[in-house]
């Protein structure tokens, strides 16, 4: 028996409401109308009670088998299923389903808003494409690091669509996407995969780092055409329901890794690749985009330094521009501009939070780094020229050199 994403919602509810299950499966205006006012619902649902073929006999009581199956089909916390065994297929609950693709963060699909984002870029195309209802797939690209995801999933949190997030890699097959068989309390069942889930839920399927798929990403072919999918280990044929689209990240446009940046990603098929309506170009924010999203997190996190601020942006531009010349190999992306701040609020120091940033990379690319932020962080100039005269110092007096802070830092 196949339910919609509300009526497994409402009965879940009455589970947790602790309705009792009737053999004739009815239930009285009363009852409902409880579990409802519960979960914050003014009336009871209207798939119940406006629909003709649940009146029974009795005024004000309605037919609801569906929720005798639901609870047989519900794992009791010590014994396990009631009946004993799952002929057909299992959909997850909506909770369940999200704590399982959250780690047990929230309890819904719908992303969280963030406070702290700030709406650039693409971020109005993708918001009214979500928002629309129409099946239109998008395949957004760019380096790494500059909010590609999240950009997806905040137009999700204010349309309040439900995204369905499955990070892609070379493992990826039709198993994790369209489902497989799994052992649940001793029994063998088939589990609907996150991509029938957000089909049958009209929801918003995110497909990330897609370009890291190999040709096993092809069983999603038909999937990017809109009509469907044939789920050939229950011989099912599943229809999206009205409002499902598929978005696509990727570090690539899918002809493969160019420069050595991104290993592990693949030349994807072009008819595969052919079936997005759009490709979305992100680069990273603007200066004065990225100074305001800066400042969003050092005001998160509690430390605000509007100079520190300004100072990362300028650097990160240098550097990006470095790259682009082919000067320096490796690139400050936003996200390590957001580690710089977090590092701040908790050490109180640039100096400490930017070489707690570079120690990732090897110790060239560091001196490259540290060079074009002393171009633009007059702080940490003359903190460098005054812990040059101590080091000159310290090995006079002691006949060895003293450790400077970003070195200890960088070593850590």
């Amino acid at each position: 028996m196949r339910l919609t994403r509300k009526q497994t919602a409402f009965l879940d509810q009455m589970i947790s409401h602790g309705v009792v299950v009737n053999r004739d499966d009815k239930y009285d205006r009363q009852t409902l109308a409880d579990v409802a006012t519960a979960n914050g619902m003014k009336h009871p649902p209207a798939w119940i009670t406006q629909d003709s073929s649940r009146k029974t006999d009795e005024r004000g009581v309605y037919s609801v088998p569906e929720y005798r199956v639901m609870v047989e089909e519900t794992p009791d916390p010590e014994f396990g299923t009631v009946n004993g065994s799952s002929p057909e297929p299992v959909p997850a609950t909506s909770m369940a389903l999200a704590a399982a693709m959250t780690a047990g963060e929230r309890t819904s699909l719908i992303p969280d808003i963030m406070d702290d984002f700030v709406a650039w870029g693409h971020s109005r195309h993708i918001t009214k494409i979500i928002s629309s209802g129409f099946f239109a797939p998008v395949f957004v690209t760019g380096l790494s690091g500059n909010g590609k995801t999240t950009m997806i999933e905040q137009a999700c949190a204010k349309a309040q669509r439900e995204c369905y997030r499955v990070n892609i890699t070379q493992e990826t097959d039709e198993d994790d996407l369209l489902g497989g068989f799994r052992l649940i309390d001793g029994n063998t069942v088939f589990s609907y995969g996150p991509v029938v889930e957000a089909m049958r839920n009209g929801a918003v399927l995110l497909l990330d780092e897609i370009d890291l798929a190999s040709s096993k990403i092809m069983c999603l072919q038909p999937v990017l055409e809109g009509k469907g999918v044939f789920v050939k280990k229950i011989g099912e044929w599943i229809t999206p329901a009205p409002g499902f689209t598929v978005l696509a990240t990727a570090n690539t446009k899918g002809k493969g890794d160019i420069d050595g940046r991104f290993i592990g990603t693949n030349v994807l098929n072009e008819a595969f690749l052919d079936r997005f309506d759009w490709t979305m170009e992100q680069d990273y924010a603007t200066r004065a985009t990225e100074t305001r999203i800066i400042k969003k997190k050092m005001e998160k996190y509690g430390k605000v330094d509007e100079d520190f601020a300004d100072y990362l942006t300028r650097w990160a531009e240098i550097t990006r521009k470095a790259y682009t010349e082919g000067a320096i190999d490796e690139i400050i992306t936003t996200r390590r501009l957001e580690n710089i701040c977090k590092a701040f609020a908790i050490f109180e120091d640039r100096k400490t939070s930017v070489a707690l940033a570079l120690a990732r990379f090897d110790s060239d690319t560091q001196q490259a780094f540290w060079s074009l932020y002393e171009k633009v962080d007059e702080s940490i100039r003359e903190e460098n020229a005054e812990e040059a005269r101590q080091q000159v110092e310290h090995e006079v007096i002691h006949g060895k050199p003293q450790e400077s802070v970003g070195e200890v830092a960088m070593t850590a």
